[in-house]
């Protein structure tokens, strides 16, 4: 753990051992007990004044060297980490580990520099300015196993704007999660800032969600933990000092519909890289399909033959598209999904793919399966894996089958289209508005880069607060408006008060 700066060490130690090469003891971290949360929000505390009181220029300052040296000197390290510790391989890690962490760390400087630029108007004899304050206590981040960049962007970009911050992220990414504070304190990180420690999600919840100091959780995860999260601060409301700030990206059930009029080639590459990069293990990933019948056997034909190209292994081998998943938990479950539909009563079929093998590592193939009902669960679920739901719909019925695919799921994370009808796409766009907070037309659901599609969604996805945006940071921020008067009134009476 990191708490006030220093390297902390509990004696209870877990294993990291590398999702595709379970039998490879990859390294131990130190688990946290209680009294290792209290110490860190203490040490936060602490903290909070004296780096709230320094100047935005030395602040970005710090970030902006940690951009640049992980960008340099630690560039292949922190790769490494994520592809060993996560089973990302090299060209996923190299996305994510690096260029989206950099980007996140530069673009978020450069868009809180803009927010400071914004004042209010001063007409004469006044000056009207406005002051972006820290929340008043400390920041919870709660991030995932799947980005790397978003495990250093959830704590970060909070501290950024002058809070500080707890970071407890999920034991599947404690090893780049370590290298990233590695980063932080070579670049001066003021010890107390972000204090990284790994303990229970519940025991860390109970014990931040009742303190007077809490001001704000930033958390990438599933829905049904940010609800439960939710739940918890409600009930301890009259508690906190000031309301909290929830910010919240959860899970997806993430489509891809296709048009009569789509180019079946484009379909099948955004298919095969949307459903498939990372295992299906973005929040983003391609999910759910829907094909009309004049294409259908076409995209399916060509999907099951690309799939077949896939190699699947460890890391190390750069041949292989598919690695494994992150752990044991997550392998049951996808196999009991697709395990699931040999007993679907003809609802659905596995068209390809479908083994699975935890022998060596957390294996499974990658899967496609088609559902003749559109609310099949498959079609419905969020599954986090490399499967992917095809539904089968009649061509002429492309406008019907837009509000089956509105209304099938919870989520509104995102959404693709493929249409050449140029109509159709204006068409869609608006119809689907409510459907996705980011949405694709004509290419995949997966890949948004910082600074160019900012990213996050509504409804069951979260609170669409748009990570790599002025959006996010504005909600790090406090404001005080300040008025200044050069010559004040020495009388209360205004003019209509005398006489005539």
């Amino acid at each position: 753990m990191y708490i006030n700066g220093a390297e902390v060490r509990s004696g209870t130690t877990k294993e990291i051992r590398p999702p595709h090469e379970t039998a490879h003891l990859l390294g131990q971290f130190h688990a946290s007990g209680e009294e290792h949360i209290h110490q860190a929000i203490e040490a936060a505390m602490n903290a909070r004044e004296s780096w709230a009181a320094m100047s935005w220029e030395h602040r970005a300052s710090i970030f902006l060297k940690a951009a640049e040296l992980l960008a340099t000197k630690y560039r292949y390290k922190m790769n490494a980490a994520t592809m060993l510790g996560q089973s990302k391989n090299a060209f996923q890690a190299e996305i994510d580990a690096a260029c989206e962490l950099i980007d996140f760390l530069r673009f978020n400087v450069h868009f809180l520099s803009q927010i400071y630029k914004q004042q209010p108007m001063s007409p004469q004899g006044m000056d009207n300015r406005l002051e972006y304050r820290p929340l008043e206590g400390f920041v919870l981040a709660v991030t995932p196993f799947n980005f790397t960049a978003i495990g250093g962007n959830l704590p970060s970009a909070p501290a950024m704007c002058g809070n500080v911050v707890i970071w407890k992220c999920a034991n599947t990414q404690v090893y780049s999660a370590s290298v990233f504070m590695e980063i932080l304190m070579e670049a001066g990180l003021p010890a107390g800032v972000i204090n990284l420690i790994y303990p229970s999600g519940p025991v860390v919840g109970r014990i931040c969600y009742s303190h007077p100091d809490f001001a704000g959780v930033h958390f990438t995860g599933s829905t049904g933990v940010f609800q439960d999260m939710w739940k918890s601060i409600g009930t301890n409301i009259a508690r906190f000092k000031s309301y909290p700030r929830i910010v919240g990206e959860t899970g997806g059930k993430d489509f891809v519909f296709v048009h009569p009029t789509a180019d079946a080639d484009a379909v099948v590459a955004g298919l095969a890289r949307g459903a498939f990069e990372y295992q299906g293990q973005k929040c983003s990933a391609a999910s759910r399909a829907y094909l009309p019948s004049n294409l259908a056997d076409e995209i399916k034909t060509k999907l099951v033959a690309e799939l077949k190209t896939m190699k699947m292994g460890v890391v190390d081998d750069f041949t292989n598209f598919i690695n494994a998943v992150i752990d044991e938990a997550s392998f049951n479950n996808i196999k009991t999904y697709i395990d699931n539909v040999k007993n679907s009563d003809g609802k659905a079929s596995i068209l390809c793919g479908g083994n699975c093998d935890k022998s060596k590592g957390y294996f499974v193939e990658p899967t496609v399966i088609e559902a003749t009902d559109p609310g099949y669960v498959t079609m419905c679920e969020e599954i986090f894996g490399p499967v992917l739901t095809i539904h089968v719909y009649e061509a002429d019925r492309w406008i019907h089958t837009l509000d089956v695919l509105d209304q099938t799921s919870p989520y509104a994370l995102t959404g693709a289209i493929f249409a050449r009808d140029r109509y159709a796409i204006d068409f869609m766009t608006k119809r689907l508005v409510n459907s996705a907070g980011n949405f694709y037309i004509n290419d995949k659901p997966t890949g948004a880069v910082v600074g160019q599609q900012p990213f996050g969604g509504a409804r069951a996805s979260g609170t669409n607060d748009k990570a790599g945006s002025l959006l996010n940071l504005y909600r790090w921020l406090s404001a005080r408006t300040i008025k200044e008067t050069y010559v004040s009134p020495t009388n209360y009476r205004y003019p209509f008060h005398q006489p005539e």
